[in-house]
This record gives structure tokens, sequence and C-alpha cells, in this order.
């Protein structure tokens, strides 16, 4: 079985061996991001292999030679959020996904920074030997590491049997989201969901997620944009929202690790510049 990835502009890209094998088209074709960090203004296939293959050569994504501690990739990414939080004590644990490895609970921040902070949209992977044991040499338990499944439900119930309670878990999928907020109750949990991944969702679907998410990331999402009743917002052209109490807190806590100046304002949200968002959103 291959890897497949969704990244810059929701591209699909199949990665097997460490070699990109298949690119898509992408779905956005201007990115803030990308055109700030990389001079992209318009992206194409070609960028898009380009890039993948840059982040296997660079820390060898896909591979067994994969570098797990990696630094601050955004300032207010999941990854990064999740960091902050475990660093200050604020949660017990994550549950998130890495490509060869599929879902991990951890409770060490660098580990967490380090599979998540160059991650994109990862649909689906297999087991690669190199990145499982890096994951265990930091203290990380693969759920499954002869398949390397993606199931942040199963992660959670993992890390509740282990003894967690505070857990932050990331959910791509709606229903999935539902589920975990149901799973919460049952087990008496306190749990930050992080909707990661949202381009391209049904309006219903962004619906479903941000009644049942403590945190979204915008991505390229219309819809995202058009529902979303913020208690806090990072960024402006691809913002992240803070749509509980608990998710303003752990964002609030990341702002104190930016090094940068920080702008704290009181404003109506959510704060869209039509210049600065995504082309075209989807």
């Amino acid at each position: 079985m291959p890897h497949i990835m969704e990244l810059v502009g929701k591209t699909r890209v199949v990665v097997k061996d460490g070699e990109v094998v298949e690119v898509g088209e992408p779905e956005v074709k201007w990115c803030p991001i990308f055109a700030k960090l990389r001079g992209l203004e318009t992206i194409t296939s070609e960028d898009v292999k380009k890039n993948m293959e840059f982040r296997i050569s660079d820390f060898g994504m896909f591979t067994d030679n994969r570098r797990l501690e990696l630094e601050d990739f955004v300032g207010f990414g999941a990854s990064e959020i999740m960091m902050t939080g475990l660093s200050r004590g604020l949660v017990d644990a994550t549950v998130t996904a890495c490509e060869g490895a599929g879902t991990v609970i951890s409770s060490n921040p660098t580990l967490v920074q380090g599979m998540g902070g160059r991650m994109s949209g990862l649909v689906e992977t297999e087991p690669i030997e190199g990145i499982i044991k890096g994951i265990t040499k930091r203290d990380g338990i693969v759920l499954d590491p002869t398949t390397a499944v993606m199931d942040p439900v199963a992660g959670v119930k993992k890390a509740a049997e282990l003894g967690h309670k505070k857990i932050v878990v990331t959910a791509a999928i709606p229903s999935i989201a539902k589920e975990l907020r149901v799973l919460e109750k049952e087990l008496g949990l306190d749990l930050i969901i992080i909707a990661v991944h949202v381009t391209g969702l049904s309006k219903e679907d962004v619906q479903i997620l941000i009644e049942n998410t403590d945190i979204t990331t915008s991505c390229a999402s219309k819809h995202v944009r058009e529902l979303v009743k913020p208690l806090a917002q990072v960024g402006t052209a691809v913002p992240l929202f803070a749509l509980t109490q608990k998710g303003k807190e752990l964002v609030i806590e990341r702002a104190k690790d930016i090094q940068t100046p920080l702008l704290i304002n009181t404003q109506a949200l959510p704060a869209l510049p039509e210049d600065k968002q995504p082309r075209e959103l989807k």
C-alpha cells in the first residue's frame, strides 16, 4: 500500500518507497502561506512534487531516516499548540497522526512537534519501521505498528487506558469529531478536539465540526469562514479559530511562546481581509 497525502493547495500526492509516484491537480491555486514562504503565485503540480521531494530529502518524510525533532514551522499550527499544552502541563497527552505510523499517543512535546510540524493532510499510510522505532524511542505509543491505522477514536480509548484524562486529539472527519465527543462523556475525559485539513468539506460537515471541536484550522475552507463564530482568532490569511473557552485558553497559552511582537486586540470575528484569503476557497 502506498502513502497518500494532500498538501499545498490540497493536491493529492502518492509516495512509494520514498519516491513521489503520482501527483494530482491542485484544488487551490493560490495560498498566502506558500506565496509568502516560497514565492508561489500559482500552485502547479510540479511545485507540489518539488515540495514533497524537499520534505523527503530535508527531514526524511516517508523514510526510515525521518527526523522527529524539528523546529517550529508556524507560530500557531496544531502541533505547535499541542506542544505548548504538553510543555505547560495543561494536557496529559495528544492523539495525532504521523506518516509511517498512523495514530500516535504521546506526552513528549518535542516528538509531537517533530511528527506534526511539517505534516499535511495524511490520507493513508503504511508502517515504516524506522519511523515507528523513532517514535517508540521518544516514548510515543503507536496505536497499531502492524497496520499504521489512523483511528483517533481508538487512539483516545488507548490514551484513556494509559491513565490520561486531559487529551488533545486532531480530527479531519466530522463524524469522528462527533464520535469523540460521545466518547468523552462515556469515559469521563476532558478532550480538546482540533479540526484539521478542512478544505473542501460541505457546509453540513463544517457545521458538525464547529459544533464538536474546540479549535479549527481554516485551510482554504469557504464554509469554515462563513460559519465560524470564534472566541479567538490567530492570523487573518489562513486563520486558526478557538471555538470554546478551553480552546481559547490553549491558543492564548501558545501566544506566550511566540518570540516576535504580538498585537492583541478586541474586535468582531472572524476578521478575513479578502485579498489575503487562499484562492479559490473550497
